[in-house]
């Protein structure tokens, strides 16, 4: 029982992976599932497409392992954040579709609540800023516009969840309503200082306190899946939402550490040991994933257009036929000769917190090729990296400890090797791709290690981390600044009146 499967739900699709005691990837299995879009800002998923193309996905993976369940030490699950579900405790069924964590149809609400003064309430609770991103608001547009939703819960009838406790709660038969701390700290609801549902949040959005899930370290005891799914009854031993997953994966548990996901979007996380830290340059605090006992935070932000504007290339401007291509175009020219993308479809995030921005391209001349456009693109998704980077290096400095001394990445973009490389030279620090870059189903299956005993502890882990390249900086820090400066410019022209 050397092996550990990850379950790993996420935005587009359901994945399952088994990994050997060494963090191998032994197998993987992917099925994709329907987006449904009610309406402009609106984005739903079926809760049960959610959960049938995750069992099919685990079936596949131990069968092309060639494994039986008996061989599996343990399960871990990791998940969409912030992603809601509410179904009947009694028949199991949700009460509506999942509304997804993109969806901003609970900005309305945000509004209210900022203007009441709640802002700081929040802050200092839940390390979150009043966002429609979060799930709480999502919870109480539900039980306001579901037909009964609200009178059912009063009754204590309804269960929510993030999708990892709608998982657990099919994978055990409703045995269990449970969901970890990374998780329940993205919902707004959660004191992550006492580890507590808080009623103060509770009655702000005026949701009763018997829907919501037991919260438990990320590494324990969340129960034991039915023999029914995959043939013998497997104990789930690890649970943390996909961005606090992938920094242990990444084998950053001490404060200082961060990893930053190239994927549609970019996440970075510091850890920041058992310090909460409110930001002071636009960033969020997020409990991190953590083993019993130990209360660990971490500093989040958020770019929202990351690897998506590889996709607009292709999809929107047809100056590439398929993402792949993007590395050699950008490379057939020597830098992009003045050009700056800011690739602002949806606003600005983390650092900016900039919703009515809108993308531009400046220092467009006669002499500019769609060469030198793909070569802005991708240097504005390192552009916004280094922002980021650059107001966690602040937090930590002001807080007491050290900027950030290298990056660590995963994610589907980190292949890019001109990505990575215009990366390093922008932070001036050592960017470090890992051997295995699915960090993030493969910190779910540590967290499940840890709890059955298949690793002593977190040293064990960190020494099976491995580097497969470092990419280090060649520019020079005066030449580094310039760039970022550039880029700065063209953001507040991005944000003008």
């Amino acid at each position: 029982m050397t092996y550990l499967l990850a379950l790993d739900q996420g935005t587009s699709s359901s994945r399952s992976i088994v990994f050997d005691h060494a963090g191998r990837v032994v197998t993987m299995a992917q099925r994709e599932f329907p987006q449904i879009y009610p309406q402009p800002g609106w984005v739903e998923h079926d809760p049960r497409d959610l959960w049938q193309t995750q069992l099919e996905t685990a079936r596949q993976a131990l069968k092309q392992a060639g494994l039986s369940a008996t061989q599996i030490a343990a399960v871990g699950i990791t998940n969409q954040r912030e992603t809601t579900v509410v179904w009947n405790r009694k028949t199991g069924e949700p009460v509506y579709n999942a509304i997804v964590w993109q969806d901003r149809r609970a900005e309305a609400t945000c509004a209210a609540l900022r203007e009441r003064g709640a802002s700081d309430t929040v802050l200092q609770k839940t390390g979150l800023r009043i966002d429609a991103y979060f799930s709480g608001t999502k919870l109480k547009w539900i039980l306001d516009h579901v037909g009964g939703a609200r009178a059912q819960a009063e009754r204590g009838e309804l269960a929510f969840g993030t999708v990892d406790s709608w998982l657990i709660w099919q994978l055990t038969g409703g045995a269990r309503h449970v969901t970890d701390v990374s998780n329940a700290s993205r919902t707004m609801l959660f004191n992550v200082h006492t580890r507590q549902w808080d009623d103060e949040l509770l009655a702000l959005l005026d949701i009763p306190k018997s829907l919501m899930p037991e919260a438990l370290p990320s590494s324990a005891h969340f129960g034991d899946m039915k023999a029914e799914w995959l043939g013998a009854p497997l104990e789930i031993g690890g649970v943390a939402g996909d961005q606090q997953s992938a920094l242990f994966g990444q084998a950053c548990f001490t404060a200082g550490m961060a990893k930053n996901t190239y994927g549609t979007g970019c996440f970075m996380l510091m850890h920041t040991g058992e310090r909460f830290q409110v930001s002071q340059n636009g960033l969020i605090t997020t409990a991190a994933a953590q083993p019993p006992g130990i209360q660990q935070y971490a500093l989040e932000g958020s770019v929202f257009i990351g690897g998506a504007v590889v996709q607009w290339l292709r999809d929107g401007l047809s100056a590439i036929e398929s993402s792949s291509q993007v590395q050699a175009l950008a490379e057939s020219v020597p830098d992009a000769d003045g050009v700056v993308l800011v690739p602002a479809f949806t606003g600005l995030g983390a650092p900016y917190w900039q919703p009515e921005a809108r993308g531009s391209i400046t220092g467009l001349t006669r002499g500019t090729t769609m060469a030198h456009i793909a070569r802005a693109a991708l240097e504005s998704i390192a552009f916004q990296s280094a922002a980021l980077l650059d107001a966690m290096s602040r937090d930590a400095v002001a807080a007491g400890g050290v900027p950030v001394s290298e990056l660590r990445v995963d994610g589907g973009a980190c292949v890019n090797d001109l990505l990575m490389q215009i990366q390093a030279d922008l932070l001036g620090i050592p960017v470090v791709r890992p051997a295995v870059i699915e960090t993030t189903a493969l910190g779910a299956a540590y967290l499940a290690g840890l709890h059955t005993g298949l690793f002593a502890g977190l040293d064990e882990l960190s020494k099976q981390w491995r580097a497969e390249r470092t990419f280090h900086p060649t520019l020079s820090r005066e030449r580094a600044a310039e760039k970022m400066a550039q880029w700065e410019h063209a953001v507040r022209q991005t944000v003008a009146p």
